[in-house]
């Protein structure tokens, strides 16, 4: 049975959890959600799994902080015996607007700590990545405060409609492959 990693970055504690730094968080916590899947606390983070379609799908919420979840990452990869090619690491992106999809075979970190964890604790920037779009409505040098800031109220309505179809990013991932899904979900 094939077996897939979804990584959800954030931040753990209160303080973070409704930021727009914990969309990969809240992500996998809708995956969990739709298939009744139960997050428990392990080694370097939350994890819960489902099977869909044939597939193992594990879900990682990575308490090791952002900047240091390559370590988590390296850890449940190496634990699971995951290749590569089967992992995806869901972020906030403040490149991308709000609430637009883009999923990426590869690529730089694009200034993301945690990416930049990821990469340099796997060797190689060959993952998979789902960039959620958080936008940049910040002042000048106010990224950090906006990124660590919670979810305005339009924000969050419009949240509602975009976390189910985040989460038929991820199963969308493991069965119909990450070309089709970007096809499918890219720009959405």
């Amino acid at each position: 049975m094939k077996k897939f990693l979804i990584v959800g970055l954030g931040n753990i504690g209160d303080k973070y959890a409704d930021t727009r730094h914990n969309i990969g968080f809240k992500i996998v916590d809708e995956v969990a959600e739709a298939y009744n899947a139960s997050f428990e606390t392990e080694k370097l983070g939350d994890i819960a799994s489902f099977k869909f379609k044939g597939r193992t799908f594990i879900l990682l919420k990575p308490n090791t902080y952002m900047n240091l979840s390559g370590k988590a990452v390296k850890y449940w990869m190496d634990k699971e015996k995951i290749l590569l090619e089967n992992i995806l690491v869901v972020t906030d992106d403040v490149n991308i607007d709000f609430g637009t999809i883009r999923l990426k075979a590869k690529g730089s970190a694009g200034g993301h700590n945690g990416l930049k964890d990821i990469q340099e604790k796997l060797n190689t920037q060959q993952y998979a990545r789902f960039r959620f779009g958080v936008g940049a409505n910040y002042p000048k040098g106010r990224q950090v405060d906006f990124v660590l800031g919670e979810w305005n109220k339009e924000e969050t309505s419009l949240l509602i409609e975009r976390l189910p179809t985040s989460a038929k990013v991820i199963t969308s991932f493991g069965t119909a492959g990450l070309a089709n899904t970007m096809n499918t979900y890219n720009g959405k």
